[in-house]
């Protein structure tokens, strides 16, 4: 057997060098593949749930700038994990109660569910409407409880609902009362969609608003997110670092049909709603 030359042992090491290194690029861009691929079908699941009802694949690939095969295969996966349903009879498809149940989950880790239904409960029999706490999320407020009034007529705002920020009485209140450097990135950046006719779509008008809430305590919502709808709601604040203010951690609400409560008739609510605010900011934890 041929014996091996020094110059052709090093020529064989480097290219084992180099072999063992296209192979560790090689997994390397198969895990970043692999972790784009999670990022995609996580965004689809969070335009599942921004979408009014159900949706299909054609449309979610639109939205999502994926091709339609990709945003296919990633809602059948999604599907057979329980987390996407799936309506054969009009091809669309919507959240699955798998994403209820993990939004449970962490709707109980936080403490908000047990500890809010109770304060939410007295608030709605005192003002015989609708009371719905909301948390901030993102450019949008998150719904995380919400008990009914008595009446008929029931508030669409569910557990797990995310609204918009400018038309409504929580959102107004949360980025009113947001860290000041949070709360110029919001109204300089979000989109001021006009969701119903009374919608405010002028980011003058809107920055103007939040002075007026900050200056008064509370927000008001007529008919801007929800024609036929009215709402006050104020902040639950938690102190922040020394000398700042304090900040929204969440918003309370009181909701009502217009043809059961005129505005003055909300701010009236007010002692109530407040009195619940300062419990919970008591007893929700801070995240």
């Amino acid at each position: 057997m041929p014996s091996i030359t020094p110059d052709e042992q090093r020529v064989a090491s480097v290219k084992n060098v180099e072999d063992a290194k296209r192979e560790d690029d090689k997994r390397e861009d198969d895990k970043r593949a692999k972790t784009d691929m999670v990022g995609k079908a996580l965004s689809l699941l969070v335009m599942l749930g921004d979408a009014p009802g159900a949706t299909t694949a054609a449309d979610l690939s639109r939205r999502a700038d994926l091709p339609f095969s990709t945003a296919y295969r990633l809602l059948q996966s999604l599907q057979r994990a329980g987390f996407v349903d799936f309506e054969p009879e009009g091809k669309k498809y919507s959240l699955g109660l798998r994403v209820f149940q993990l939004g449970l989950y962490v709707a109980n880790s936080l403490g908000f569910a047990g500890t809010a239904t109770p304060v939410l409960s007295r608030l709605t029999e005192k003002t015989q409407e609708a009371s719905i706490l909301a948390v901030p999320d993102e450019d949008r407020f998150l719904t995380v409880a919400k008990v009914d009034g008595p009446r008929a007529f029931r508030v669409t705002s569910d557990p797990g609902y995310r609204g918009y920020l400018h038309c409504s009485a929580v959102g107004k209140a949360l980025l009113a009362f947001a860290p000041e450097e949070e709360r110029e990135r919001l109204v300089e950046g979000i989109e001021l969609v006009p969701v119903a006719p009374k919608a405010i779509t002028d980011r003058a008008e809107f920055r103007a608003e939040l002075d007026r809430v900050r200056s008064q305590g509370y927000s008001l919502m007529d008919e801007e997110n929800e024609i036929g709808m009215r709402a006050v709601a104020v902040p639950i604040l938690a102190e922040s670092r020394p000398g700042e203010p304090a900040r929204a951690i969440a918003a309370i609400a009181c909701s009502a049909p217009t043809v059961r409560m005129s505005v003055d008739e909300l701010v009236d609510q007010l002692p109530a709603l407040r009195e619940a605010a300062e419990e919970l900011a008591a007893r929700l934890p801070r995240h």
